[in-house]
């Protein structure tokens, strides 16, 4: 007896179908051989009012039955194989011809799935997320996800009324990620993944792979095509790949987009391309060589400043569109300004569409939450340990420095990584495999991305934001150290900080602040910060750390900033710092650029510290001795660490080309006549004064050039006698002076 259509029908999973919880769309949808001359075609279309299939080369088509009421449409047809064909769908008055979009080969072949199944697929970005492409000449977009727990998955968005019964995703088993070619999906849409999860709850998932989103509080998902915008920072580029950061000079200015500036009106922020050449510009007057943006991934919270990252592969549309930021970091590019970014591989939030229990399992975070969860910081911790989720991260790295042109990414909370307790008490954490606090599979990613990142011999660089005495962090990794570029230097930081907080009578009681810096200098690469944490939290600005009045205030600003430029290390200031903001720093406001108007045609205090910086910038960038061997001991030599009763240090910077004397006092008393030792016998010339008038200061500077004589002092055989300014960094310019033969 012949079979009927009926007693093909697989009831129990297309009544699953029907409910959007049918994991295995595939068994049921599509065409498949029924006995050696028919093949049986199904599909499921919701609102149809006939459905007919139509064989590609031939005339005749076969009018598909309608199963049940929800939609499910099956027909049989005389074939020995399966044919190529389409659907003819009519709604109403309206008909059109669709691909089967469950006969489509997947773009995701059995290498990508080996790849990212072992953790080493370093451009899955390209396959996973949401892709305009076309099929057989059919354009649509293919989403790719990976949810290996979910018992069903569905795309929905507009497109499909959000419905997920009408885009049931295909399951790749072996790399357990679901994926669907929808037709007809173009640049714009909106869209999710409905999942329905393994603890037997349906939620709408963002894409973690997406390239765009919505603007907050909103949280879907855009199609979008990243390919399409055409650079123009090929010189950069090309110039960057001969770059020998260690050698070159760095002056990073720390910003966040929120509140550079913002519009006059009713819109909340300036886009990327309006923000560009204002930050071009005011990054060309000050002499700043990078640009290092507080996280620009997509977040959906303003007060977490982005370090709550909820879409890892999308800047965030506060500003505009990815073409946008690539516009952004392009036109920094052409005016020869690097960009750095914030990125956050510590943690990430729990927000309901983001990466938190994504397909009903703790997927990308730790089951236990002694291992899964930062107590103080209300976030969830990545499973390093899991190749999947070390892929999306270390693709995502990546991602930023090819598709973006990033310069540098400076990781974030990386002792959170590294330490097992990190921020927990006792019982709140699981020891490693040996009994340690250390995360063995945090230091063994740490490693291998930072591998991966200059593998690519681009010129990128990668860098710690470390608070520890983690060692080797800028160690090499075949050396057994993490492979960073540079590490912050939180210790200098705290250090200085507490010091010039402390009022001047009371500093000789903690001079070894000043003096301990350098003995662990050269443990590490290092780059000297005030970044944007020791400016808020009612932690005061850099201007209402400084004790005394007005006057001294500013005075120990210049000589701050000074000294931290004469330190071995690259330098990074925040953002308003510079000119002395008063108020503390604050996300939802832009900086007090008011400060810096005249006053009754007198140029304001902070106006004159901005002037300062700009041309202590330039002349950072102009002296090679004050960059070129920070990291070797060759290029500094200490004069004077033992002076506690004056406050005074003094040191010498020096390269191949020149040799600089830097004398720092740290009171607000002037000395007329002050003796310093000097590294030979020569002349002294000063060349940079944080107390000339030019700067707000008192003037007491040295006019005339020094010439040293054989007076033993700072266990020197020569030095000078000069006024010392009070509050101030002085910076002499040294020659030798070469003895006359006698007759």
């Amino acid at each position: 007896m012949a079979k009927q259509l009926d007693d093909y029908m697989q009831w129990p999973e297309i009544e699953a179908l029907e409910y959007a919880e049918c994991g295995r769309p595939e068994t049921i949808l599509g065409a498949r051989m029924a006995d050696r001359s028919h093949v049986l075609i199904t599909t499921f279309q919701c609102g149809a009012d006939r459905v007919t299939v139509k064989v590609d080369g031939v005339k005749k088509t076969y009018e598909m039955e309608r199963m049940d009421e929800a939609g499910y449409y099956a027909v049989l047809i005389p074939a020995k194989k399966i044919p190529s064909y389409h659907f003819v769908v009519k709604s109403g008055k309206q008909e059109k011809e669709i691909v089967d979009i469950y006969a489509i080969e997947s773009p995701i072949d059995a290498m990508d799935m080996s790849q990212f199944t072992n953790g080493i697929h370093h451009t899955i970005y390209e396959k996973l997320g949401a892709h305009l492409m076309t099929i057989d000449g059919v354009e649509g977009t293919y989403f790719a996800v990976w949810a290996p727990n979910a018992k069903a998955v569905s795309v929905v968005g507009d497109f499909n009324s959000w419905d997920g019964r009408r885009h049931p995703m295909r399951f790749l088993e072996a790399a357990g990620i679901y994926e669907l070619f929808v037709p007809g999906v173009t640049k714009g849409e909106l869209y999710k993944y409905e999942i329905w999860g393994e603890d037997g709850r349906r939620v709408l998932k963002a894409d973690p792979y997406a390239n765009y989103a919505e603007k907050r509080p909103a949280t879907a998902s855009i199609v979008w095509d990243i390919d399409e915008y055409t650079w123009n920072d090929r010189d950069w580029m090309t110039a960057r790949k001969k770059w020998k950061a260690k050698k070159e000079p760095m002056l990073v200015y720390e910003i966040s987009l929120s509140s550079f500036k913002k519009p006059k009106g009713e819109d909340e922020f300036y886009n990327y391309r309006e923000l560009a050449p204002m930050l071009c510009d005011y990054c060309k007057e000050m002499g700043y060589t990078h640009v290092e943006l507080m996280p620009i991934m997509e977040h959906p919270y303003d007060g977490s400043w982005g370090y709550q990252v909820t879409g890892y592969f999308a800047p965030t549309s506060r500003y505009g569109t990815p073409d946008d930021f690539m516009a952004f970091v392009d036109l920094l590019h052409q005016h020869e300004i690097g960009v750095i970014l914030d990125w956050v591989p510590a943690h990430f939030p729990k927000d309901e569409h983001g990466l938190a229990r994504f397909d009903g399992t703790c997927l990308y975070e730790h089951f236990d939450p002694r291992q899964g969860e930062h107590p103080h910081w209300g976030t969830l911790i990545y499973n390093y340990g899991r190749p999947q989720v070390k892929n999306f991260l270390t693709a995502n790295a990546l991602f930023w420095l090819e598709r973006y042109h990033i310069d540098g990414l400076r990781m974030d909370a990386v002792a959170s990584m590294l330490y097992l307790d990190y921020g927990k008490e006792d019982g709140q954490w699981v020891a490693n495999m040996y009994g340690g606090n250390e995360n063995l599979q945090a230091i063994e990613f740490l490693q291998q991305l930072n591998e991966s990142i200059h593998s690519r011999k681009d010129g990128s660089l990668s860098i710690a934001e470390e608070s520890t005495a983690w060692p080797q962090v800028t160690g090499a990794v075949k050396e057994g150290g993490l492979g960073f570029d540079f590490k912050w230097n939180m210790g200098w930081m705290n250090d200085y900080l507490e010091y010039i907080r402390t009022d001047p009578l009371f500093r000789k009681g903690r001079h070894g602040m000043l003096t301990f810096s350098m003995i662990y200098q050269y443990s590490e690469e290092f780059i000297l910060v005030l970044s944007h944490d020791e400016v808020v939290h009612m932690k005061g600005s850099m201007y209402t750390k400084m004790p005394g009045n007005r006057a001294d205030k500013f005075a120990s600003l210049r000589l701050s900033y000074g000294y931290m430029a004469a330190h071995p290390g690259k330098i990074l200031l925040f953002m308003g710092q510079e000119f002395g903001q008063e108020r503390e720093w604050s996300e939802e406001r832009e900086l007090d650029w008011q400060l810096l108007e005249s006053i009754d045609e007198e140029m304001s205090d902070n106006e004159r510290l901005r002037q300062y910086v700009s041309i202590l910038n330039s002349f950072y960038l102009a002296h090679p001795a004050m960059y070129a061997e920070d990291d070797r001991t060759s290029g500094f030599d200490w004069i004077s660490t033992l002076d506690a009763d004056n406050s005074v240090i003094a040191f010498i910077r020096k390269c191949k080309d020149e040799t600089l004397l830097v004398v720092c006092n740290f009171t607000p008393v002037a000395h007329e006549k002050f003796l310093i030792g000097v590294p030979f016998a020569g002349k002294y010339k000063e060349i940079f004064n944080s107390d000339a008038v030019e700067y707000g200061g008192t003037g007491f500077v040295n006019p005339r050039v020094k010439t040293s004589k054989k007076v033993r002092h700072d266990g020197r055989p020569n030095s000078i006698e000069c006024k010392l300014a009070p509050l101030s960094v002085q910076i002499f310019d040294c020659k030798k002076v070469t003895a006359k033969k006698k007759k």
